[in-house]
């Protein structure tokens, strides 16, 4: 495109010609900007799709990081308009990497967070609802922005952690094997019958629901300490039924222990009082 004065030195003849040109170019920045909304728009979406069906994460982060897809997609457009109408975009170009560069390294603690954000995402170690444990920071896993994690411990403190803590920590999910182990243990008198307290423990915890089939619960003498026998009932249950299960079936056993007259020993201390002379 001719500048300013040049524009003032041209033939009368030839602006019919000039008008065309800036016309075309007009009308080809408004076709370019327009298709590179609508494509950037609908990368987005398919973007968002692609993250959400590969991660199983559905939440802020999963729309900020398709959104950049748009903007990349725009950014480029909006060079290729400038170049239409005979700007250097190199320079431009140029000047962005600078202004990329130095905005880095002026926010490099966030953009850790956000380089590690997009980490979990892609090898998603969870997903909302799991409980987990990082970092020795136990809880269920509520929410994952684009700088943290956000997660509600087991007694209901809410702790929000940096991507970047959560990337670099280890990582225990209780959840995503879908069944947790369960060990109960039982002390009987060493005058009860071992073989009845076992089959106590079988019909108690083989008439609870909850308690998988497979892995099949296993019975066992656990410990002969210097008051009871230790009877040990191993099961699997699914991670949210874990602790009523437990909860539920120790009760039950007690109450089976009673009725059968099975004894659960208790500590017992002697206390001497000696009396000075």
């Amino acid at each position: 495109m001719p500048t300013l004065n040049e524009l003032s030195s041209i033939d009368a003849s030839a602006w019919p010609d000039l008008l065309l040109r800036l016309a075309t170019n007009v009308l080809a920045a408004i076709v370019i900007l327009v298709v590179g909304w609508l494509l950037g728009s609908w990368l987005e979406r398919r973007a968002a799709a692609i993250i959400r069906r590969t991660s199983g994460v559905d939440t802020g982060f999963t729309p900020a990081l398709a959104r950049v897809v748009k903007y990349a997609v725009l950014a480029l457009a909006f060079i290729a308009v400038l170049g239409r109408f005979g700007v250097q975009t190199a320079s431009i170009t140029a000047l962005i990497g600078a202004a990329g560069l130095t905005i880095g390294l002026a926010l490099q603690g966030t953009l850790s967070n956000v380089a590690a954000g997009i980490m979990l995402l892609a090898i998603h170690p969870f997903k909302l609802g799991d409980g987990v444990d990082i970092g020795g920071t136990a809880g269920q896993i509520t929410d994952m922005g684009l700088f943290t994690t956000r997660m509600v411990t087991w007694d209901g403190v809410v702790v929000y952690l940096p991507n970047s803590t959560v990337w670099g920590s280890r990582i225990m999910n209780y959840s995503q094997a879908g069944r947790r182990r369960l060990d109960l243990t039982f002390g009987i008198a060493y005058e009860d019958d071992i073989g009845r307290a076992l089959q106590v423990l079988r019909e108690v915890v083989g008439s609870d629901t909850r308690v998988l089939v497979d892995p099949a619960p296993t019975y066992a003498v656990k410990n002969l300490s210097d008051t009871a026998v230790t009877l040990l009932a191993r099961l699997w249950t699914v991670p949210g039924d874990l602790q009523s299960v437990e909860f539920d079936l120790v009760r039950a056993v007690k109450e089976r222990f009673d009725s059968e007259g099975l004894t659960i020993p208790v500590k017992r201390f002697d206390l001497a009082v000696v009396q000075g002379a």
